[in-house]
């Protein structure tokens, strides 16, 4: 039978990039993402281009009852997954208190809850294919407390812990997870944040998304454990474990704080 990776937020930027850096590889797909349009146009390109079966489906993920009735479709196994990507994700940025809770709980849904939902549901399913593998989308800022982006940071932050503490647990089923940690990527995430990446742009840190998936999907073929794009990024990673944490509480702040005011 056809198997199949699901990649969330796939009609754009870090998702769109893997859907093409797998497709390239001859994987069929399942796309899943809000934008209906977006996702018929993306279907329809890989497949002319590549040669494979690209299926998507319309959901938001933030709202339980459409995780739900996505997670009942796959249920039903006529499309098995034995790769699923994990990608879609949303930032805020400002004083955590000027935020209304509802934004911060659907970062929280989004960034969290609907990524722990899936591995449950398709890693249940996975053990009944005999295995498979779990790409979960982190950041290099799950490595350290970020004031102003305080969610967002934690959330990522759940995401690496969580990833790690299930590839132990699955390896007994064979499934192989792996989290992604990139730092700044080319997309629409920091507008959509509400920052200003110019000086990001500027920098030698920002990656685009096609760099980004490309080291993803390698590192996936070597089932590596946490995949870091960028030697700059591993680099960064490493600092908060040894410079003192009341030092990176500040400087993680004071760098949000300046991209804050670099918009105004």
């Amino acid at each position: 039978m056809r198997r199949y990776a699901l990649i969330t937020g796939a009609s754009s930027g870090l998702g769109l990039a893997l859907a093409e850096a797998l497709a390239r590889r001859g994987r069929h797909l399942v796309l899943v993402a809000r934008q209906r349009e977006a996702l018929e146009s993306i279907a329809c390109e890989l497949t002319q281009r590549f040669g494979v079966e690209v299926l998507f489906r319309v959901c938001d993920l933030a709202n339980p009852l459409q995780l739900t009735g996505l997670l009942h479709e796959l249920d039903e196994g006529t499309h098995p997954i034995d790769l699923l990507v994990n990608n879609a994700g949303i930032g805020s940025v400002g004083a955590f208190l000027a935020h209304e809770w509802g934004d911060e709980q659907r970062l929280l849904e989004l960034n969290v809850l609907a990524l722990t939902r899936l591995c449950h549901g398709v890693g249940n399913s996975m053990i009944a294919l005999g295995g498979g593998q779990i790409l979960n989308v982190a950041s290099v800022a799950a490595y350290l407390p970020g004031p102003w982006m305080s969610s967002y940071y934690a959330s990522k932050a759940y995401v690496l812990h969580f990833s790690e503490a299930l590839r132990e647990e699955f390896r007994e089923y064979g499934i192989s997870v792996s989290v992604l940690c990139p730092g700044p990527t080319q997309s629409a995430f920091f507008r959509n944040a509400g920052l200003d990446d110019a000086a990001l742009r500027a920098s030698k840190l920002m990656l685009s998304a096609e760099e980004v998936a490309l080291q993803a999907v390698n590192g996936l073929a070597k089932r590596r454990a946490i995949i870091i794009p960028g030697w700059r990024n591993r680099l960064a990673s490493w600092l908060p474990r040894l410079l003192p944490r009341a030092l990176m509480r500040r400087l993680s702040g004071r760098i949000t704080r300046k991209l804050l005011l670099s918009r105004r």
